[in-house]
């Protein structure tokens, strides 16, 4: 949504976006149609060279055709004459002659009509051929227009969302300041005065300092913001970095810069301020960024940012600092640890526990290979009885069949393979 004015004389209410695409487009139609006009004039003038030659042609094609028709007039005239005078004398020999030159006369003339009508041809093809450029020319205008409106709408677009966002982070600020002026008035009245008359700028930069450092407070609450006393040469905080065990990893300082203009030597003023208190990383928080920069980068070993930046730069680098720490601590005693282990592998503890382990293991061993020495018992025992079974059943079966016969009694307890297989 679009940012609404109300004129102070009328009270009328319109929205700023509009107005400024309004005559932007307004320039831009002007633009575009001064353009245009340069080409419909070229191509009305081409349009009238092409008809004053068409008319030429005309005039020509006129000026032919009717020398054509008098001299096909003075010639029938000298045939007429020829003819009546020497009718009698070579009347073969001359009509032929005649004939032949008529006949050369007429071709002519065909020749000549047909080159006219191709330069009509040719005319004609080229005045569509204009034609079509023109349509050519007017959709082309149209897409460059609307190509170029779309363009411009989504650069205000753009324009518009970092207006939003640079007025946010200035209300906050502004916010900021207006506590932290209360606060000073309530401190110290004539102190805030001799701010007041040297101006705001300090002031402001200091407002930037303690969002900062409440920023990184609430961003990374297990690590320790403190901040550098005035007076007191260096940066102004330093965030020393801890880990999930509460390990000191690393320090990175804080510099806030809130002017109009980047200068070159607030850059060395960190690194020295970064060599002096041991830190690993500076970071640079400013306002106005270089000329060839447009976002967070790194300048001489200093990373520069802007305030809505300094979050993400810095959770980037806290996580770096961290894993480089880690892989640093490992190395420590390095020696002492390989004979630690040594002594613990080789100690009393590790073969008493190692010894428990293995009495386990022989213990299931042994009870599992009772139970299987029981279970084979108990089949044995079992098999023995079903084979005891079977043998009186043969018995009983052979003394039936002896006495009634085979078919008349079925005497089976398993199939005849089976019975086979348990009497074998």
């Amino acid at each position: 949504m679009g940012t609404s004015i109300t004129c102070p004389n009328c009270k009328h209410q319109f929205v700023m976006e509009d107005a400024f695409a309004a005559d932007i487009e307004k320039e831009m139609r002007g633009k575009l149609e001064s353009e245009w006009r340069k080409r419909m004039d070229g191509l009305n003038a081409e349009k009238q060279q092409l008809a004053q030659q068409r008319q030429q042609i005309e005039q020509l094609k006129q000026v032919q055709e009717e020398e054509l028709n008098k001299r096909l007039l003075s010639e029938k005239e000298k045939m007429h004459e020829s003819l009546s005078e020497n009718i009698r004398k070579h009347l073969s020999a001359d009509f032929e002659n005649q004939l032949r030159m008529l006949q050369q006369t007429n071709q002519e003339q065909e020749e000549r009509l047909r080159e006219a009508r191709r330069q009509e041809l040719e005319f004609l093809r080229r005045e569509q051929e204009l034609r079509n450029k023109e349509e050519e020319m007017e959709i082309s205008m149209q897409k460059k227009v609307l190509e170029a409106r779309n363009q411009l709408t989504e650069v205000i677009r753009k324009e518009e969302a970092d207006r939003s966002q640079l007025r946010e982070t200035e209300f906050q600020l502004r916010l900021r300041e207006m506590e932290k002026q209360l606060e000073d008035q309530r401190r110290l009245a004539e102190e805030m005065k001799r701010r007041a008359e040297q101006g705001s700028m300090q002031l402001q930069g200091e407002v930037q300092e303690l969002v900062l450092e409440e920023l990184l407070r609430a961003a990374f609450p297990f690590d320790t913001v403190s901040e550098v006393g005035k007076g007191v040469r260096g940066a102004d905080c330093i965030q020393t970095i801890r880990n999930q065990f509460g390990q000191d990893c690393g320090r990175i300082i804080y510099e806030s810069k809130r002017t109009k203009d980047f200068s070159r030597d607030w850059l060395e003023k960190l690194k020295a301020d970064m060599r002096s208190q041991g830190a690993d990383v500076a970071i640079l928080v400013t306002q106005a960024m270089p000329k060839d920069m447009d976002r967070f980068g790194e300048r001489e070993g200093i990373w520069v940012c802007t305030f809505t930046e300094v979050k993400a730069l810095a959770l980037v680098l806290r996580d770096g600092i961290i894993k480089i720490s880690n892989a640093l601590r490992t190395q420590e005693n390095k020696g002492d640890k390989m004979h630690m282990l040594y002594d613990y592998l080789t100690g009393s503890e590790f073969a008493e526990q190692w010894k428990a382990i293995r009495e386990g293991f022989l213990s299931m061993k042994l009870s599992i290979q009772k139970e299987r020495e029981a279970m084979e018992k108990l089949w044995k025992a079992r098999e023995k009885q079903l084979e005891k079974v079977l043998l009186n059943a043969a018995h009983i079966k052979g003394s039936v069949e002896g006495i009634a016969g085979s078919d008349s009694v079925d005497l089976k307890l398993l199939e005849d393979a089976a019975d086979d297989l348990l009497l074998d």
